[in-house]
């Protein structure tokens, strides 16, 4: 049996869970803006205290790879790979918005019936999105998204979407007078669901190679120039 530990920090909410195979064994998480780098090596502590497992017992680390947050993403990626080079454990990358997919998936009934749409919020009317089948398959790839009233047009007249996450908001305001649009609040990027969906990554060998792995950031940070009074 494998010891799994998953970090989540795409977002605002910092997260950190420990998995036996697919048995959530410990979990926590800290809703606190710019709080991640000074918490999540706290948090990586007491949840291994609390299961009673050693950093050593581990046989693989787990890291939300975004979409998100530039920074936090950073500071998650940072964690995982100084992790996993101290330990001599291989690295997985899990996709932030599958990860928040699976977690509608799992409680829908008869999700067969239904396209599933994460989304972050970006900037103004932008959101990272992309939309994706009951197992997980892509029906349009992760791209950050400019909403309009038309956005999604063709697949809705096909069948019932369910939109959920931070970004979700801003397609309601557009999108909700169709039949076919469904919208969940309060889900969030979390290790939980990150450390489910690792576990079939570790027992393919789904490695990362650390001396080259980035998350997917999928727009640059945004940098200005100060003004020169």
């Amino acid at each position: 049996m494998a010891y799994l530990l998953s970090l989540e920090t795409s977002s605002s909410v910092c997260s950190v869970a420990l998995h036996q195979d697919q048995q959530l064994l410990s979990y926590a998480e800290l809703q606190m803006e710019k709080s991640h780098s000074s918490h999540i090596t706290v948090m990586v502590q007491q949840v291994l205290e609390y299961a009673g497992v050693r950093l050593e017992q581990l046989e693989a680390i787990s890291v939300s790879g975004g979409p998100g947050s530039y920074t936090g993403l950073r500071i998650g990626s940072g964690t995982a790979k100084g992790l996993c080079f101290s330990l001599d454990k291989p690295l997985i990358s899990v996709s932030t918005l599958a990860s928040m997919a699976h977690q509608v998936i799992s409680v829908t009934p008869a999700p067969e019936r239904y396209l599933f749409c994460p989304m972050l919020d970006a900037r103004r009317s932008e959101v990272y999105t992309c939309l994706l089948a009951h197992d997980l398959q892509e029906r349009l790839p992760v791209e950050p998204m400019i909403l309009e009233a038309s956005s999604f047009a063709a697949d809705l007249e096909k069948q019932p979407i369910i939109f959920f996450g931070s970004g979700a908001a801003k397609a309601k305001e557009l999108l909700a007078p169709h039949p076919n649009a469904l919208f969940l609040e309060n889900v969030k990027p979390t290790a939980k669901a990150i450390g489910a969906l690792a576990y079939p990554k570790w027992q393919a060998a789904q490695f990362e190679d650390m001396a080259y792995y980035e998350p997917f950031y999928l727009k640059e940070v945004y940098i200005t120039k100060p003004s020169v009074k």
